[in-house]
């Protein structure tokens, strides 16, 4: 499983893949049951994920009970909150495997000291993540300026996958509409 990790990771260094082997030797990996809970909202998260196989829902409840899905983690993506910028370091977020999962588990607590014994992991943890925010910019920029039908084309476009392994009221929350509306959409859609 770790060939995944080790793969992802040449992407951002010019490390030899022996010398990923040896930098990845102390990383955890921990399998997940389906439904397993990483994180709850309000909770100061000490953990960061790198999904190896499985799906991953990030989530939020508001006050009337209402979950709003806000991003789904597959396949070799990594799975942070970003949070420093709080007060209280408390997530507004949710975490919860959709599917039996086997992912990367990094600690926060020795982040630092990681970095400290393997600068280069320093190195590309900035790499990796400047490229996860300029997606997720992308993303945003794009989802407030298109209609549910367009959203909808582009998850078909770029995450496939999800259109599958997700619950359909979930995917229809991500995408920022109604089931009903999720389903009208792919009727019409199905019929061009």
């Amino acid at each position: 499983m770790k060939d995944i990790l080790i793969q992802y990771m040449k992407r951002f260094t010019d490390l030899s893949e022996s010398q990923l082997k040896e930098l990845t030797v102390d990383i955890p990996v921990t399998t997940y049951k389906k439904g397993t809970i990483l994180l709850h909202q309000g909770e100061v998260p000490s953990k960061c994920y790198f999904v190896l196989k499985g799906c991953v829902r990030q989530y939020a409840v508001d006050e009337d009970g209402n979950e709003h899905t806000s991003n789904f983690f597959t396949e070799e993506q990594s799975v942070t909150i970003f949070n420093q910028h709080t007060t209280d370091k408390s997530s507004k977020y949710s975490l919860s495997c959709l599917e039996d999962c086997t992912l990367v588990v990094g600690d926060l607590a020795t982040e630092q000291s990681s970095y400290d014994v393997h600068p280069v992991l320093e190195d590309m943890t900035r790499k990796m993540m400047q490229e996860d925010m300029g997606a997720l910019r992308d993303e945003f920029s794009s989802f407030i300026s298109s209609t549910p039908e367009e959203r909808f084309h582009a998850l078909i476009a770029n995450r496939p996958d999800l259109i599958n392994r997700v619950p359909q009221y979930q995917l229809a929350s991500y995408l920022g509409i109604k089931p009903e509306t999720l389903s009208r959409i792919k009727k019409r859609v199905a019929s061009e």
